[in-house]
C-alpha cells in the first residue's frame, strides 16, 4: 500500500491540509465570544456580594429599587429594572412584566390564560404572571416550538 498524496487527501471530505497550520476549526473567521459570567457581583448594604447566575430566579421592581430573587434569599438594589433587564438580557433573562424579569433557563411551565395573558411556573415553585406587552419575549424559551404558533394573538 503506498502513502496517500495531498491531492488524495484533501478529497477525503473532513481531512484538513497537512501544510496548513490555520485549518480547522480555530481558524474560523469569526470572533469568539467571550465566556459567559458565572456569578455576578452585587453591591448591597455597603458590602459586594458574588452571586451564581444560576441561582437569581427573578428580579422585580419595588418602587426605586429592584429585588434579586434567588433560592438562598433576596438582595435590594438600587437600579432600575430596566437597566438590569438590559444587562441581564445576555444572560438568559427575559421581560416578562413591566416589574419583573425571570432567569429563562428556570422556567418550566407556561400556562396561557383566557385574558390573553400567561402564568408561568418557574423551578422552585415560584410562580409569575406575563403580561399581553411581554408575551412575545417567551418565544425565546426555547429554539423549536413544535405545533402552532403558541403566541398568536386569542
Amino acid at each position: 500500500m503506498r502513502p496517500a498524496s495531498i491531492h488524495e487527501v484533501a478529497a477525503i471530505p473532513g481531512a484538513r491540509d497537512p501544510s496548513s497550520r490555520n485549518s480547522g476549526p480555530s481558524a474560523s473567521p469569526k470572533k469568539a465570544l467571550p465566556p459567559r459570567p458565572t456569578r455576578i457581583a452585587v453591591k448591597t448594604k455597603g458590602k459586594i456580594v458574588f452571586v451564581d447566575l444560576n441561582d437569581v430566579v427573578a428580579v422585580r421592581a419595588e418602587g426605586n429599587y429592584a429585588l434579586l430573587q434567588c433560592d438562598a434569599g433576596s438582595f435590594l438594589l438600587r437600579e432600575s429594572i430596566s437597566s438590569l433587564a438590559e444587562k441581564l438580557e445576555p444572560y438568559g433573562f427575559i421581560r416578562i412584566h413591566r416589574s419583573t424579569i425571570v432567569n429563562a433557563s428556570l422556567v418550566e411551565e407556561i400556562r396561557p390564560w383566557l385574558t390573553g395573558e400567561y402564568g408561568l411556573r418557574m423551578v422552585g415553585g415560584y410562580e409569575f404572571t406575563v403580561t399581553r406587552t411581554y408575551k412575545k419575549n417567551l418565544e425565546s424559551l426555547a429554539e423549536l416550538w413544535i405545533g402552532a404558533d403558541p403566541f398568536t394573538a386569542r
